[in-house]
């Protein structure tokens, strides 16, 4: 009845269940960690932002690299912008929209002299041309309090651009300490701060980026079940058309002795 499954095209439906079989659970648990990491990362983001401010240069010093565990904390830092060194960073979004525009770094000499913080002080719209730098609003005079959030340096491989040179001058691509240490001949304190306020207030500012959302879990864990739900649906369809296929092969002798009976008659 089930000599059938001795077939090359059988052999061929199985190897492709077998396969197949695998390569979903896989794939669901790809998925799955990438939940995982997901809920790690909204973690991490919540008991960061949440943490009691500390000063930025108990932390930092020049070349210091912040580590996973401390991106996002919310860090302060006191003294007086260097408006001589301000540079911007092209090719960056708008925040909650879709122009193209430049974040604005500033560099805030500290008052205890232990060096520079490199602060992105927000988002501006391009210039008149690609090679024209924009209108960017004064920072304050003077001494200033500024909190934000600790960031990691950027590097062209993790922003997933080419270092090609060439740009107008103060153009950057990527916000990065050792560059900026270069340009302006300080001592820049390693990762960076992402202005959240600033006291005493400035008058206009550019767009501040707001602070990263951290309660979206995405659809991995869905996708995960599914993967793992099609895989139980393969052996179940593997045994219903090889059921099917019986029942047919059986129903064919059936028919043949009753054209042969009818013929009799």
């Amino acid at each position: 009845m089930y000599r059938f499954l001795l077939s090359a095209r059988w052999a061929v439906i199985v190897l492709l269940a077998l396969v197949l079989i695998p390569t979903m659970v896989r794939l669901g648990f790809w998925q799955y960690h990438r939940h995982e990491a997901r809920v790690a990362r909204n973690d991490l983001v919540a008991r960061n932002l949440g943490s009691p401010p500390v000063a930025f240069d108990s932390l930092s010093s020049p070349g210091w690299s912040v580590p996973g565990g401390e991106v996002w904390r919310t860090v302060t830092a006191q003294g007086h912008y260097d408006t001589a060194h301000e540079v911007v960073i092209r090719g960056r979004t708008e925040p909650g929209g879709s122009s193209i525009g430049y974040f604005v770094i500033t560099p805030l000499v500290l008052s205890d002299g232990k060096g520079s913080v490199l602060v992105n002080r927000g988002w501006v719209d391009s210039g008149a041309g690609a090679a024209d730098f924009p209108a960017v609003p004064a920072p304050p005079a003077g001494e200033v309090t500024v909190t934000g959030r600790l960031r990691a340096d950027e590097t062209y491989a993790k922003v997933g651009v080419k270092n090609r040179g060439g740009l107008p001058d103060r153009m950057y691509k990527v916000i990065n300490t050792e560059e900026q240490a270069k340009y302006s001949g300080a001592t820049v304190l390693g990762g960076y701060l992402e202005l959240a306020s600033s006291q005493p207030a400035a008058g206009a500012t550019p767009v501040l980026l707001a602070e990263p959302g951290h309660s979206d879990i995405g659809p991995h864990m869905a996708y995960a079940i599914q993967w793992w739900l099609f895989t139980t649906l393969i052996p179940v369809g593997v045994v219903v058309l090889a059921r099917r296929e019986a029942k047919q092969h059986a129903a064919k002798p059936v028919a043949a002795d009753g054209e042969l009976v009818g013929a009799t008659s």
